[in-house]
Parts: structure tokens; sequence; C-alpha cells
């Protein structure tokens, strides 16, 4: 086994495997040592490092809005840095900002039991545990703040509130015994009375007394299972009341993991936000989810609907796919990697590690690769998302070792990560083989890399299960063509880790949509479609057509 297939399966190997490896560590540059040490989730870092290494796109500012939002984006898009970010100026800003990440919230039987236990107990064991950990944040907070920490009233109502989270009821059967017992006394009286005097007088007095006790007792036993008592409206009071010792002051609840919580827990949750947090005035509440795997909102068997209405309670409006998308603006977006690599260079390793020549963003091509098309490469491989480019730019890093990073360099470390990655995680045969599908039909066919759907397209949700999988990106939403007024489609192009093989090949995309529909002017690509496309039709994907040719069942 080769020593670079030895890195990037995570194998170091043993004997002259492990000798070869560790020699070519200690080999590697400066920025190469540097870029295979960025952490590659933000909750491996310090809050310190979280805002230095942070990289607009232009969300700050939509979530610095006291509005209750919801942040949309796939995995690795950034939603977990956006809101450790927010909490960071919220904090400068004097605010109060709970970050809760929801992985850590809850108990394995409440989450996975299933039907073992009611959807009812399961909900109100994590909102228990959520609460909990709201507590101890506002807590933790009390201990670093000095205002805080003298304020008794705010103290009190902090203890109120984890009165509301202790309560329990036993669910079961009662049993009642009732218990008699009677007593009876019988006592019998004498009295003799006498006086001596001139004369000898006596006299006799005799009696009887009965005493008569009665005792009734009352046993009860109560036999069933132990459930959390969680009143809304107390809860909903006794964080008002919190609210209103903290005068000026507003608390921020950033909730992170959303689709960690079962699908059919979620909108209980949401039931709780809605009912006991988002009317309060003091209160602003942001969720960071993945659109594909969230259930806000859902109706009851009794036909009551319950949960997060979008739009009216929360608003919806931030979605970092959207802003990660630069519409095929290559310097847009290698401005953006070119910052980001560079801040984690610099702020997200340890001080020795840090590249001494790294001074400005353009140093990070200069002495990491070898030229700007190796760079711009990097940028093409992550098609917008940050955890892609930073994976890819490590692993290319390991592999070129003691020289500059280069376009080979990146395109096999692209290709690695997309099958440890994502082609991993497509965990449905039907997905596979509509992904395989795609590439035939677009790339091999029709040499392209991009492709419309009908919005209306029969089985959407395999391709959201290829996009969620970031196998497949959305360009453009919602395009209406004038050969077909009234329809809408998306715009997706393939990933280009499961392409790469294809360059240099006679199969090697040409481009993302072809602009003619002549043969002869096949070679003609646009990289975003516009109201003057002639050909629609040829660059069309009709979902329909794959599920009739592998007898799919439709709907």
């Amino acid at each position: 086994m080769s020593q670079v297939n030895l890195i990037i399966s995570g194998c170091k190997g043993t004997g002259d495997d492990q000798s070869r490896y560790d020699g070519g560590m200690a080999r590697m540059t400066p920025i190469n040592r540097a870029l295979n040490l960025i952490p590659k989730r933000a909750e491996q870092r310090q809050a310190e490092h979280l805002r230095n290494t942070f990289e607009d796109s232009g969300v700050a500012v939509a979530l610095e809005s006291i509005d209750h939002q919801v942040l949309y984006g796939r995995r690795g898009t950034g939603k977990t840095h956006a809101l450790r970010y927010l909490q960071t100026l919220i904090g400068d800003d004097g605010g109060i900002p709970i970050y809760i990440d929801l992985r850590n919230v809850g108990s394995p039987e409440g989450l996975f039991a299933g039907e073992e236990i009611p959807v009812t107990e399961r909900a109100a064991r994590l909102l228990v545990d959520l609460l909990a950990q709201f507590h101890d944040g506002l807590f933790k907070l009390i201990l670093e703040d000095d205002q805080l920490i003298a304020e008794g009233q705010f103290v009190e109502k902090l203890d109120a509130l984890s009165d509301c989270l202790s309560k329990v009821r036993v669910i079961g059967e009662v049993e009642v015994a009732q218990e008699g017992e009677r007593k009876d006394l019988d006592r019998d009286t004498a009295e003799v009375s006498g006086q001596l005097s001139k004369g000898l007088t006596a006299g006799v007095k005799a009696g009887s007394e009965v005493s008569r006790e009665m005792r009734d007792l009352a046993k009860e036993t109560r036999r069933g299972t132990e459930r959390r008592d969680l009143n809304f409206r107390d809860v909903a009071l006794a964080l008002r009341e919190l609210a209103d010792t903290l005068p000026g002051r507003r608390v921020w609840i950033l909730l992170d993991e959303w689709s960690s919580i079962p699908p059919d827990v979620q909108p209980y949750l949401g039931e709780f936000l809605v009912r006991c947090v988002l009317p309060l005035p003091r209160f602003t509440v942001k969720i960071a989810a993945i659109e594909q795997q969230t259930r806000f909102r859902t109706t009851l068997s009794s036909g009551a609907v319950i949960g997060i209405e979008l739009g009216a309670d929360v608003t919806a409006n931030v979605d970092l796919d959207e802003f990660m998308v630069f519409e095929q603006n290559e310097q847009k977006a290698r401005s953006f990697f070119q910052g980001l690599l560079f801040k984690h260079l610099t702020y997200g390793v340890d001080a020795g590690e840090v590249p001494v020549e790294l001074y400005s963003e353009t140093d990070v091509i200069r002495h990491g690769f070898t030229d700007k098309r190796a760079f711009d490469e990097l940028v093409r491989a992550a098609e917008g998302v940050p955890r892609d480019a930073i994976n890819i730019a490590s692993r290319a890093a390991t592999r070129s070792l003691d020289r500059k990073i280069s376009v080979a360099d990146v395109r096999q470390a692209a290709r690695a990560w997309y099958q440890a990655d994502k082609e991993m995680a497509l965990s449905r045969d039907d997905a596979k083989q509509l992904l395989i599908w795609i590439i035939d039909q677009v790339i091999k066919q029709k040499r392209a890399r991009g492709f419309m759907v009908n919005q209306k397209a029969t089985r959407a949700q395999l391709l959201l299960a290829l996009f969620d999988a970031r196998v497949l990106h959305v360009v453009k939403r919602g395009y209406s063509a004038q050969d077909e007024p009234g329809e809408r489609y998306d715009v997706y192009v393939i990933d280009y880790g499961a392409y790469v093989d294809l360059i240099h090949t006679r199969y090697e995309p040409l481009g993302v949509l072809p602009l003619f529909d002549d043969e002869e002017d096949n070679d003609i690509y646009v990289d975003v479609p516009t109201q003057d496309l002639r050909a629609l039709r040829r660059a069309v994907l009709d979902v329909d057509e794959f599920i009739a040719a592998h007898a799919l069942p439709a709907g």
C-alpha cells in the first residue's frame, strides 16, 4: 500500500510503512503541515479562534437581527461557525447568548426508544434536558458577570426555573384500601364516703363506665412509572420573570444541530418554543438545521396542528447553501476561500505551527500552491462548501509533502474526499443508482456537468438525497424559461469529485450548460442559464425516465 493511500485511509501502518510516514511528515513544508493540522469542525475550536477564523459570506448581517430565524445549510456549509461567531458578537454587545448543541440534549431512551416510550414522554424528557442546559448556561454567565452575580432577584428567578424542571408524576394504577378498628373498654367504679362524729354515718356509691374507641385506617398504593411533569404555563412564567430582571439586556438562544433530534419529536420541541419562548419580548431564538432533515410542524391524529409555522412564528430567510453559491463569479469565490484558508492558517493553529511566510491572503497561493490555477482548482473542487475546501486542502497538503500543491494533488485529494465522505454517505440504493444515471446522461452523453430539473419532478426526494449528501449542488432556483411559461426549474451541477476521473478523457465535461442545440456548436457553454437559452429541453433531466428505466414505484 502506498504512503498516500495510508494517509487517506487514516492508517499510518507499521514498520517500514510507519517510518516512511514519519519521514514524510518531517519533510512537510510549514504551510503544508499547517494545512494538515487545521481542525475540520468548528466545535473543536475555542471561542476566540472561531471568531478570528470566521470568513463572512454575508450571513453575519442577516443573523444579527433580533427576529427569530432558522439558518439552513447542508453539512459543512458553516452553520455552527456562524452561530458561534454570532455568540461572540452578542456577548461583546452586552447581550446574553446561550449556545446549545442539540446533539448533547436528551438520553438514548428518549431519543431512540421509538414506540416503546410515548412520543410525548420522549419530548418531555428532551425539553427538561434542554431547559437544564439553558439553566446551566445562565448560571455559568452569573459566575462570569459581576452585574448578574450581584442581582439577587435574578438568582431567585433562576432557582424558580430550576423548580419547574424537577416535578414528576406517577402514571399508572391507584389502589385504595380501607381498614377499621374498634375497641370497647368496660370499667367499674366505686366510691366510699364517711364521717365520724357524735354519730356514725357511712355511705357507699357504686357505678360502672363504658369507654368506646373507634379508629379508621386508609391505605393508598400507587403502581406506575414516573414521568416528567412539565407545565408550559409555569415554564413560560418563570422565563418571563427571569427576563424581567434583566432590563436592557436580551437573551439569545442559539440552537444548533436541530436535525439531530428525531423527526417525530421535532414538532413537540417546536411547540414548546412557540408557547413558552417565542412570545417573550426579551428572547431571540436562532435555529441551525438541515432543511431536508427538518420537520418543524405536524398534524396529530386528533387533527390538532403543533410546531413552528415558518414565516409566521419564525422566519426561514437565511440559507447558507445560497450564500455560498458564487454564481460562477470566480473572483468572488477565490477571494472567499483565500481569506478562509489564510485565517485558519494564522489563527486556527497553535502559535508554533503558524507558517512564518504568511503575511497576507495572497501569500496562501504564492507559498502554498504551484500557481493560481492550482488554487482555482481547489475552489472548483470545494463547490462552495467550506468544510470540503479545508478537507481537500488538507489531503492535498499530505500528498504533496515537501513541495507546493499542484493541480494533480487537488484532483487526487478531491476524489479521495468524495469517496470517503460523500459517496459513502449515500445510504439509499436508489439514490446511488440515480447518481450513476445522471453522470451517464449529463457528463458522458451531453458532456456537461449542469442540468435542469422541473420543480414538480416526480420523486424529487431522490434528488434531495443527493443534494443533502453534497454530490449535487444547486446554482440557481426557480429558473423560468420563455419556451415553457409557468414552469420552474432548479439548476444543479454534479460534484467535482464525482467526475474528476473523467478529466482528460473523451467524456470530460466542457461546462455547465450547453448554449446551442446544434451539433457543430455544442462546445459553447454558459455558466448559468440565461433567458435567451435556446435549447432548454436538451438541458432538462427527466427523473421520470430514470424511474421507468429502473422499474421504481412512482410517487
